[in-house]
């Protein structure tokens, strides 16, 4: 099977994107993980583009280990450049399993999109038992072998725990990571980020994303990461999330919905067989 296809990325984190709105290719699972698969195309994420009729598309999110994902910040925004280009228009709705997202592009590759509201509540998140998500007295142990409590649940289209630690290097992601994001307590799994507060206006992450491992950034882990730091009374309505690659600019308006702005790389057209 002969494949058409889009690459693009954001701060790094980057996706195969399949316009299925003429010719619909229809992938199994296995077929998914292979195109993730850093041995063949590679990529965090695959997204579908559908046709949809309330919005410019309608578009699907798989993570590299073929399970479906809710929520893709960085992949709307680089669709959403996409069908910019397509269609001329800087003002972009994108329709997701979480509802209608709205885009705008900027110059310079910049692109700003509103995820929405953030959930909270303890079977939104969801959690397999009542607690409180504001802090879940999760432990985690540092590169010292001291213990860590703490981590604050968001949901911004797909399940986040946030911990803030005096310094993301002395904590281990990828050993910590996994563990997290298969926890008894969250029965649908959940994006990990380790953050630390460097200013009111700056956050620095490191992120386990759900499905697909340690990558370079994650549009919503910055979203949850920005809300869960508000929640905590350390940062202000306006945040930056600091990435290994670059940041994002997080922005939670006087409505408490969450706003995210950031570059985007070029569209690069690739074909490949399956």
């Amino acid at each position: 099977m002969d494949i058409q296809a889009f690459k693009m990325d954001g701060l790094g984190n980057d996706f195969v994107i399949i316009d299925n709105r003429q010719k619909i290719t229809n992938l199994t699972k296995d077929q998914i993980i292979k195109i993730c698969d850093r041995n063949f195309i590679g990529c965090d994420q695959l997204i579908f583009i559908e046709s949809s009729k309330s919005s410019h598309a309608n578009l699907k999110f798989f993570n590299s280990d073929g399970g479906e994902s809710g929520a893709c910040g960085n992949g709307t925004r680089c669709v959403a450049k996409l069908i910019s280009e397509e269609t001329k228009s800087e003002n972009i709705i994108l329709s997701t399993s979480n509802g209608n997202l709205e885009s705008k592009i900027l110059d310079k590759n910049i692109v700003t999109t509103e995820i929405g509201k953030a959930k909270l509540q303890w079977n939104e998140i969801p959690l397999s038992e009542k607690l409180d998500t504001k802090n879940l007295n999760i432990k985690i142990i540092d590169l010292n072998n001291k213990e860590h409590s703490g981590g604050t649940a968001v949901n911004v289209g797909n399940p986040h725990i946030v911990f803030f630690v005096n310094e993301i290097e002395n904590f281990n992601i990828e050993k910590i990571g996994p563990e997290i994001e298969n926890h008894k307590i969250f029965p649908e799994k959940c994006n990990v980020t380790i953050a630390t507060i460097i200013n009111k206006d700056l956050i620095r992450v490191k992120v386990w994303e759900r499905g697909a491992g340690l990558t370079k950034a994650c549009g919503t882990a910055a979203c949850a990461t920005a809300f869960a730091g508000k929640l905590n009374d350390l940062t202000e309505n306006k945040t930056d999330i600091e990435f290994q690659t670059g940041k994002l600019s997080i922005l939670i308006d006087d409505k408490n919905s969450i706003h995210m702005k950031g570059p985007v790389s070029e569209i690069k057209e690739i074909e490949f067989k399956l």
